[in-house]
């Protein structure tokens, strides 16, 4: 996983609330073992619709996602954020997440941002009136920022490092790898070694 920092780009306005992770991802396109080739599947139900903002060119290449409350709600499908981090977003802001669905987005480096509800509507109809609208996720300083917004919001200290160092749960291990190798070195010859 990369280290997060500061993410900065233009952004999907998807003005819908309670997402679920079987409309973010079919359960069909789920056949996949690799983390990669999901992004093309990304609401595949919905894009079906030309008038749906994915199909929209104008909002092609952006980083970040501008959803409704309780986004990612459903099922606790791993494959929703590797979809929407497979297409190419960095981070997703809504007023509110599914718990899951923002732990799983954590642990592979897909920030979540929960901001008010006001600051969302905000964001959306700025990026509805101009899609070329900057938004910038700065991380370290826990903000979200565009023309005529500069909001924080919450993450908790151990997330929040370990997303800035780029740490994974795999990640995290590794930094135990020496204390790890000499425990191995001294199991009973006789114990399982897989």
């Amino acid at each position: 996983m990369e280290p997060i920092a500061v993410i900065e780009g233009t952004a999907v306005p998807l003005d819908r609330s309670d997402v679920d992770t079987d409309q973010i991802i079919p359960a069909q396109h789920l056949k996949r073992i690799e983390r990669s080739g999901f992004g093309p599947f990304l609401f595949d139900e919905w894009r079906k619709d030309p008038d749906f903002v994915l199909n929209d060119p104008r909002y092609e290449g952006a980083s970040i996602l501008i959803a409704g409350a309780n986004f990612g709600s459903g099922s606790s499908r791993e494959h929703a954020p590797w979809a929407l981090e497979d297409y190419g977003f960095e981070a997703v802001i809504a007023p509110s997440f599914a718990d899951i669905f923002r732990n799983n987005c954590f642990k592979i480096g897909l920030l979540p941002v929960e901001v008010r509800a006001e600051s969302v509507r905000a964001l959306m109809d700025a990026v509805l009136d101009d899609p070329t609208t900057r938004i910038v996720v700065d991380l370290p300083n826990r903000s979200v920022r565009a023309p005529g917004l500069d909001e924080t919001f919450e993450i908790d200290e151990f997330t929040h490092w370990r997303l800035t160092e780029g740490l994974d749960d795999i990640g995290l291990s590794l930094r135990n790898e020496e204390k790890i190798s000499r425990f191995e070195a001294t199991r009973p010859g006789w114990m399982p070694t897989a």
